[in-house]
């Protein structure tokens, strides 16, 4: 479970930063997109650890973005089936899950070495790590870029919005600032 605060997947181990970057404007494609990862986090380490015995070396990787991959399709058409305009507004980025490298990470570290409970416990912890940091990006840049949070206006209309965190410029801006406050709390903490 230390993926959660302190092994934190985007804050303090940097991984999978192409989608922390590329849908954190507004809450709910950030949200979509860390369930999705969280799904096929979850489902790849499952099968990686019930393969485990049977991986060689050097066929692991391929086995591994094979699993994710076969997941991420699985991810892909669900969400267009139930959340088309989601599908739509997330675009390529879903695809962009096979190659996630906290999902390819969590597959070699945890998944191909340890038995199931285990790897389904660190998939959780990882999971709900990147749904933090890609709910904590999103909600700071919908609120002070839009005013708003998930869609609903939650600043009155005199309150001064910074546009630039909406667009891409912001997403760097905002994981600057969200990373040096962890960096600087973990500090002071220890």
């Amino acid at each position: 479970m230390a993926g959660i605060l302190p092994e934190n997947p985007v804050y303090r181990q940097l991984l999978g930063l192409c989608p922390v970057l590329a849908v954190t404007n507004s809450l709910k494609p950030a949200l979509t997109m860390a369930a999705a990862t969280a799904f096929v986090l979850i489902c790849a380490n499952i099968m990686v650890s019930l393969l485990r015995h049977l991986l060689k070396p050097h066929l692991r990787i391929l086995v591994f973005t094979l699993t994710i991959a076969t997941f991420v399709t699985v991810a892909d058409k669900l969400l267009a089936a139930f959340l088309y305009d989601m599908s739509k507004e997330l675009g390529p980025y879903v695809p962009l899950i096979i190659v996630n490298c906290l999902i390819i990470s969590r597959c070699e570290a945890c998944s191909s070495k340890e038995p199931l409970w285990p790897s389904i416990v660190d998939a959780l912890g990882q999971g709900v790590g990147f749904t933090l940091a890609l709910g904590s990006l999103a909600f700071v840049r919908e609120l002070l870029g839009m005013g708003s949070l998930l869609g609903f206006q939650v600043l009155p209309s005199s309150f001064p919005t910074w546009g630039i965190l909406v667009l891409p410029p912001g997403a760097f801006l905002t994981l600057g600032v969200l990373l040096g406050t962890v960096n600087w709390w973990s500090a002071r903490k220890s």
